[in-house]
Formats: C-alpha cells, structure tokens, sequence
C-alpha cells in the first residue's frame, strides 16, 4: 500500500470558465509542482480534452482520470468520474444528445478550446458548456454507470451549484456513496448536519486556474504492486466503489 497524493475536480481551458493557460500539459506541470499523483480532468458537461490529458499526463508521471463535471437539469453539479478513456469518451457523446445547446458567448463566458496532447488547438466547441442539461439528478447513477463509471455531487459545501444548495438537504435518492467537499474545514460539519456518515468524502479543488491546484494534502492508500498506472487507476475505482 502506498499513498496517492489526488485532485479529482479540474477543469482545462475547454471549460469557460477555465483560464486558456489551464491545458493539458500545464495542468500535469503544476500536479508534478504541487506534488499530486493521480489527477482527474473533470470539464464541463464534456470530455473532450482528456485524450490529450492522457498523453500529458504520461510525460509528467501523472495518473490520469477521465471525468466531466455534469450540470442536471436541476442545475445540480455532479462529479463523473471513468476508468478507462473509451468508456469516458463514450458518455461524453451520450451527453452530447442532452445538452441544451445555446451558442457560446467568448466575449461573455470565455473560450472553450480543445487540444491535442501537444496543446495545439484543433477545435473549440461552438455551444455553451456550462448551462444545464437535461439529464435529472435521479437519472445520473445509473446513466454514469451504464458507462462502468462513478458519480457522485460536487462541492455540496458551495451556494453555487451545490446539491444541498438547490435541493435544501441531501437526498436520499438517487444513492450516491461519495460526496466532494472543497474546504476540509467543512467537512465534519456536513457530515454531522446532514447524516453523511456512510459516505466516503473526496476533497478537491475544483480548480479553473492553474492557481487555483492546491499543493499535495488529500492521498488514497492504494495497492500499487506490481506497479503500473493502469493497475493503481484500477485499485482507486475499487476503493471508490
């Protein structure tokens, strides 16, 4: 067992939102600079940047994860997470046919570019990413893991987008076994408030800057032996499941 320094809540420069210096290879820089290990790409309501995640990520010796940061149609924020590529790749066309696809504003909202593994730009994606889609919050566990990945709120501790924000407590349904808190400070406070004691808590960054990425402090002990990132990729979703 060994511990995995992680931020699984990224966003590039596909993301509006996101500054254009969040590429890919820069992301796996500053991971490597604040000493994270395994690092998931989680963009808005798409993953197309996580291929050149992926070829980054193996020059930095950053363990990818592919992920999207799902708006619901009840503007709920929900964390997607995919152990292998294909499979991500394949939800983010599934969420394509649910997106409400409005032109994106840049002069408002920001550019939404997607790379190569090289940061070359080689589209931008014309429609806004970051309003709703309509895919229910009661729909999500199940739909994310017809794709064999996971799914659980992001940032419940945030008025913005938070589920405890928009639905005034934590449901019980849909199950979701883990929940994302982005302030450690907060974190024993929302398992008291709200009977979280069954879920396991993830604590990440949601960073849209390169700023943002916090230095190593949240870690899984993971069976690594023999070693390879596949093997570790596949030790984490066992752990999260």
């Amino acid at each position: 067992m060994n511990r995995y320094y992680y931020d699984l809540h990224i966003h590039s420069c596909l993301s509006p939102c996101a500054s254009d210096d969040n590429t890919p290879n820069n992301i796996a820089g500053m991971a490597t600079l604040c000493g994270l290990n395994i690092v998931a790409l989680t963009d808005h309501n798409t993953c197309k940047n996580c291929p050149a995640f992926f070829e980054a990520a193996k020059r930095y010796g950053i363990i990818p994860v592919a992920g999207m940061e799902l708006t619901t149609a009840e503007d709920i924020h929900v964390i997607c997470l995919f152990e292998n590529l294909e499979n991500a790749m394949a939800f983010d066309e599934e969420i394509d046919k649910r997106r409400i696809k409005i032109e994106n504003r840049t002069d408002i909202f920001g550019n939404q570019f997607i790379l190569d593994g090289e940061d070359n730009i080689i589209g931008e994606d014309k429609y806004l990413l970051s309003n709703a889609t309509t895919v229910s919050l009661e729909e999500v566990p199940k739909l994310v893991g017809s794709f064999g990945g996971i799914s659980y709120p992001a940032h419940i501790d945030r008025p913005a987008n938070g589920v405890i924000e928009v639905l005034g407590t934590f449901p019980e349904t849909p199950y979701f076994g883990i929940v994302e808190i982005s302030r450690r400070e907060k974190v024993e406070e929302y398992i008291e408030k709200y009977s979280l004691e069954d879920k396991k808590v993830i604590i990440s960054s949601d960073a849209h800057y390169l700023e943002n990425m916090r230095d190593k402090e949240n870690y899984f002990e993971l069976d690594d032996e023999p070693y390879s990132s596949a093997l570790v990729r596949s030790n984490l979703f066992k752990f999260l499941r």
